[in-house]
């Protein structure tokens, strides 16, 4: 193993940080460019998965789920209402609270979406050796572990 510097090191866990930005923006703008003849934008498509996943899920917690503002977690909702990828109603024990829930409009989508990513994934690891990802994976955690204290 090469010894560095103080510097060395810094500069290279810089470096590695951008380069994780750098690979989800990207992920990103492709998944954005592949939906687009859909009519459906990544946001949308997480509220979506959200919904299917969690039913019952709070405007807040979808908003987190899809990494946006709960304001723009309302305008996602509005939106997919309008477009027919979801119905809401009422909870059945508190009247107060408004659920959501996919059409089979919504749950196509989702399986567009879903063969979308995986195209994606495919051509993002390709020529990494399992071992690899298996080690990447291990390291990232041990990331998310440090910054997060979870």
């Amino acid at each position: 193993m090469v010894k560095r510097t103080s510097n060395e090191l810094q500069e290279s866990r810089r470096r590695a940080t951008k380069l994780m930005k750098r690979i989800l923006a990207q992920f990103r703008t492709l998944m954005d460019e592949k939906l687009r003849p859909y009519a459906v934008t990544t946001a949308q498509i997480m509220l979506l998965s959200a919904i299917r996943n969690a039913p019952g899920s709070s405007g807040a917690q979808l908003a987190r789920h899809c990494e946006v503002a709960p304001q723009s977690a309302q305008t996602l909702i509005e939106r997919a209402e309008e477009a027919g990828w979801i119905v809401r109603g009422k909870d059945s024990v508190n009247d107060r609270i408004v659920t959501a829930s996919l059409t089979p409009a919504g749950e196509e989508l989702l399986k567009i979406a879903d063969r979308l990513l995986r195209s994606i994934e495919a051509k993002l690891w390709q020529e990494i050796p399992p071992p690899a990802i298996d080690g990447l994976i291990e390291m990232l955690e041990k990331c998310l572990l440090n910054i997060s204290g979870e």
